[in-house]
């Protein structure tokens, strides 16, 4: 990429005048005026040799390399260099996307492994907004990392397994109805009235609490009646989480598309239970078994309560070395879950460094901040939370309202042309679903992805502005144009005539594409890209509204500029898990 090259050949040029070691930056100024790219290598530089900045930079842009792709450098104080790109280099990056070659390279992260788990539910409980964030913000990792190289292995770590479901089958036997529910036709609501009727009653009979456990240790131990409710409830849900994930386009690679369950561990947990004493890291501490670290680094962490249960963490170690023993000691494991949880991961990850199956840097926790009330935060345990599946449903209906707006605009493929007609049913639903699915996940990926959001029903459905449909329009305008242009040349060449400011803006806007690629992806946000193509989408606007395309003096240029435009636009969205109709 053009930054690295740039960077390299400063790093070469500080290596001549005895610089080694420096760190220096090669960015984008936020004014285009001051060029494509600047540097501060030689304002750093110059402290160390004791030299003016302004003269040493001087001389490194004298003797920058004469590369066909720079066209003009410029030294500013305090000791800044300026570099523009040639219009060559820009006429080679739009055949470069015309002929749909890859936008990054993904050589450098070729042979490395990750496994990046998002989701993760729980068994009988509904999806809500709270499930929203790991759901999409880990697709969109995990898509960001396949497009720059990575292997990746997307796992949905179930929450099927652990004490609450001893207290669902309390309930289920006490209070339910297993024909009822099953005949329902949605049963996990109902199961999820149990469960919270289940903590309203033991608030007034706290002795129902160990009536859950004991029926946890019942299905611990392999009950027969245990186990059969158990299974009921997992297949209920995954039905029910099937429906949401299809709507979203949410897909998972492990255990054939289910993802590894809590329960998958469950022969698995004795061998890590045994390694840890084995190790001299499990100790007894009022009954139940502890883990304590050096110097009190960390709380100590729990393994296994009193009475035996097993918890997240043992279940969790499990998990990590059944990876470690499929994928190979090498491999990169990314956990998206909430920022409530992060001193659980550091204690997860220091007692996995501590038994030598991690190394510093394979265990990653991408968090992300919660929705909330703006007085209380969501709970499922009390019956206070939104449905994303009440959010799906108003998010269609009010996209049904764009598509009856919009009409129908035709689009193309960028190399023929199809002729503009209305939507059939069948389109419609399937265009109104992507806008649908397309608002509420850029409503969520635009924002920094650790920060809480405060629900709001007009912020989560938006569909104007800064939003998932805005884009998918812009989108579908260009499809429109090239539509429009069939049989038409579409060129890269743009050396025998001046750009105007707006195309200017669209190409330097375009040809970054690969760099933002590598930021939002080595940085795991998502947001990143997001506010890329809001730049993109609103210079192509600009740029559509003051210049004409077809018919115009430069129109196979600016038919290229405009298809290039598009596929970045369709790419960037699908890599955020949001499709790009070719009509709305």
């Amino acid at each position: 990429m053009i930054r690295n090259k740039i960077y390299l050949s400063l790093k070469e040029l500080l290596v001549k005048e005895g610089i080694t070691g420096v760190d220096f930056v090669v960015e984008h100024p936020a004014d285009l005026v001051r060029g494509d790219y600047f540097s501060n290598a030689a304002f750093v530089a110059a402290k160390i040799l004791k030299k003016n900045p302004v003269e040493l930079a001087q001389a490194i842009s004298k003797n920058f390399p004469k590369e066909d792709y720079v066209e003009k450098i410029e030294v500013v104080k305090p000791g800044f260099i300026n570099f523009w790109l040639s219009k060559r280099y820009f006429s080679q990056e739009l055949r470069r996307i015309i002929q749909k070659k890859e936008f990054v390279s993904k050589t450098v992260n070729s042979n490395k492994k990750i496994i990046v788990e998002y989701s993760s539910p729980n068994i009988a409980k509904p999806f809500t907004i709270g499930h929203l964030r790991s759901t999409i913000i880990g697709d969109a990792v995990a898509n960001l990392l396949e497009a720059t190289g990575w292997k990746v292995y997307r796992d949905n770590h179930i929450g099927d397994w652990g004490t609450q479901f001893g207290k669902l089958i309390y309930a289920i036997k006490q209070w339910g109805n297993e024909e009822e529910i099953g005949k329902a036709d949605n049963p996990v609501k109902l199961l999820v009235d149990l469960y919270v009727r289940f903590h309203k009653e033991a608030e007034a009979d706290p002795s129902l609490d160990d009536k859950g456990r004991e029926w946890f240790n019942k299905l611990e131990r392999g009950d027969k009646e245990a186990r059969e409710l158990w299974q009921k409830c997992v297949g209920w849900s995954l039905k029910e989480f099937k429906k949401i994930y299809d709507q979203l386009g949410i897909k998972f690679t492990e255990n054939n598309g289910l993802g590894y369950g809590e329960s998958f561990f469950e022969d698995k947990i004795n061998p890590v239970v045994e390694e840890l004493k084995a190790k001299g890291l499990l100790k007894e501490s009022e009954d139940a078994m502890l883990v304590f670290f050096p110097n009190d680094k960390f709380p100590p962490l729990m393994i296994l309560k009193k009475d035996g249960a097993t918890l997240y963490s043992t279940r969790d170690l499990a998990t990590d070395k059944f990876r470690l023993e499929k994928y190979g000691k090498d491999i990169v494991v990314i956990n998206e879950v909430g920022n409530e949880q992060s001193l659980y991961f550091q204690q997860l990850y220091e007692l996995e460094r501590m038994l030598g199956w991690y190394k510093e840097g394979q265990r990653i926790h991408i968090k992300h901040g919660l929705y909330r009330f703006k007085d209380e935060k969501m709970s499922t345990r009390k019956g206070n939370t939104v449905w994303l599946e009440d959010i799906l449903r108003m998010a269609v209906d009010k996209a049904y309202g764009i598509t009856m707006h919009t009409g129908a605009i035709a689009g193309g493929n960028g190399t023929g042309a199809k002729k503009r007609k209305i939507m059939d049913e069948t389109e419609k639903e399937e265009t109104v679903n992507r806008i649908a699915v397309g608002a509420i996940k850029w409503n969520d990926l635009k924002r920094s992805s650790h920060l809480d959001v405060v629900f709001d029903w007009d912020e989560v459905l938006n569909m104007e502005g800064n939003s998932g449909p805005y884009l998918q329009y812009v989108y579908a305008r260009i499809q429109s144009v090239l539509s429009k242009a069939c049989g038409k040349e579409i060129g890269a060449e743009s050396a025998v005539f001046e750009f105007e400011p707006e195309e200017l803006t669209l190409l330097r806007m375009v040809c970054r594409f690969p760099e933002v690629l590598e930021e939002a992806a080595g940085n795991f946000a998502p947001n990143i890209l997001c506010n890329y193509l809001f730049e993109v989408a609103q210079s192509f606007n600009l740029f559509y509204q003051r210049h004409k395309i077809i018919g115009s003096e430069t129109e196979s240029f600016r038919l290229a500029l405009t298809y290039s435009v598009g596929e970045v636009i369709k790419n960037g969205l699908g890599l955020l898990g949001i499709a790009a109709p070719d009509k709305m």
